[in-house]
């Protein structure tokens, strides 16, 4: 069946699937660790909720006899011979013309540290070249898509603007619309996709970590996003990009859904995920979320909060090589057991900036980019109520709901 979608006289074309597929496995068990080696991961395929990558029937037909790349990394998997394979190993084995791998923030394995800077190299395992789209080239080169055919777009996103995927999308978007080249992306779903919330980015703040009108959390699938892309005409002098979508089969947004496959270091387990849109907020103050801990955005704390009994010192680890206050004791609160969060929650923030030794050294500049907003700073430091503060977003996010409306593939 075709799903389309009219906008702005756009015709958009999308391949939905019906078909069995991967289970959603239950969140409520918050300690699980999803570090797990797609190579060696056995799953049951006879399950419920099926990724774009899984639908593998609905799109190996539009890669034969083309020259493919691919933008992916580790969370590129497909459920296939009862174990989730990487995307790349799995279209070589089904005869897929492979010429180059694209890796956003983190690189192709997803190891680097946020923010790295990752060189251009050479997967061990296919030999393929890798390109790296961050730093200086987040946007490929015309030269760099030489010789393809059709690009594929397989990442995992969690549904948070300032989380860098949704950006890199929108560059590779561009470049396939200047370059005349198709691009197929294979959907996942949104571990946080039944909520919307958060401040709508004011343009004045875009960035990398926010680079469209959209509030911190966006409610979509990676697929549905490309496609906003598209029929908002966000690309630079409003090209459009020849898009296809590769949709979930059985899957609603509002379905709990832990992922196979951390999707960056900092991210281990689907209370981070979960956590990550309220916690992030913390980068842009002198506290830390948990980097060069194994708790990452699961807990808080500085050494400028007061001492309520529990405490973390962060150390070098995988993801974090120098992370803010190595070896320093820090105070703050865990929230590894916390209940699921249903919004975006500013208590935690409110609380470090009131009980912190020095207000005036809270905040640093990045606040601003992450939050997309100055607002959100100065209604902090004015002493307006988490209530107070949620209120000021309905409008932007009652005008973005009905932004986004076209582009649903799920259901609302």
């Amino acid at each position: 069946m075709v799903y389309s979608v009219f906008k702005n006289t756009v015709l958009f074309s999308l391949i939905l699937i019906a078909a069995c597929g991967k289970k959603a496995e239950p969140t409520d068990n918050r300690e699980k660790i999803i570090d797990r080696n797609p190579a060696t991961t056995t799953i049951n395929v006879n399950t419920e909720i099926k990724t774009g990558s899984d639908n593998y029937e609905k799109y190996l037909p539009l890669l034969k006899g083309k020259k493919v790349g691919i933008v992916t990394n580790q969370t590129g998997t497909v459920a296939a011979n009862g174990k989730l394979e990487n995307i790349v190993d799995f279209l070589i084995a089904k005869n897929v013309s492979l010429t180059k791998i694209f890796a956003p923030e983190h690189g192709f394995r997803g190891t680097a540290d946020a923010g790295e800077l990752i060189k251009d190299g050479k997967d061990t395992k296919t030999g393929l070249p890798i390109i790296s789209l961050y730093g200086n080239n987040k946007k490929p080169k015309p030269e760099q898509l030489d010789g393809i055919d059709v690009l594929v777009f397989d990442l995992q996103d969690v549904g948070a603007r300032f989380y860098t995927y949704i950006s890199s999308l929108h560059y590779i978007m561009e470049a396939c619309a200047e370059n005349n080249i198709p691009l197929i992306i294979l959907d996942r779903p949104n571990p946080n996709g039944s909520m919307v919330d958060g401040p709508v980015l004011e343009k004045e703040h875009t960035s990398f970590i926010g680079m469209h009108p959209i509030p911190t959390l966006h409610g979509m699938t990676i697929g549905e996003y490309g496609q906003m892309i598209n029929g908002e005409k966000w690309l630079k002098d409003g090209v459009q990009c020849k898009l296809t979508v590769i949709p979930c089969s059985n899957y609603k947004r509002d379905m709990p859904y832990s992922l196979p496959v951390k999707p960056s270091p900092n991210l281990p387990n689907d209370q981070a995920i979960n956590l990550y849109a309220s916690l992030c907020f913390f980068e842009g103050t002198n506290v830390s979320m948990g980097r060069g801990t194994n708790k990452q955005f699961q807990l808080y704390g500085s050494p400028y909060l007061p001492d309520t009994g529990f405490n973390f010192t962060p150390q070098p680890n995988e993801g974090a090589k120098d992370p803010q206050y190595k070896g320093v004791v820090c105070y703050g609160q865990d929230l590894t057991n916390a209940p699921r969060v249903t919004r975006i929650e500013l208590k935690w923030l409110i609380k470090a900036y009131n009980t912190t030794q020095d207000k005036s050294k809270f905040f640093i500049p990045f606040f601003t980019k992450l939050a997309g907003t100055k607002n959100l700073q100065q209604q902090i430091e004015a002493g307006k109520t988490q209530w107070e503060i949620r209120k000021s977003w309905e409008p932007g996010l009652e005008k973005f709901r009905t932004m986004r409306k076209p582009y649903l593939i799920y259901g609302e």
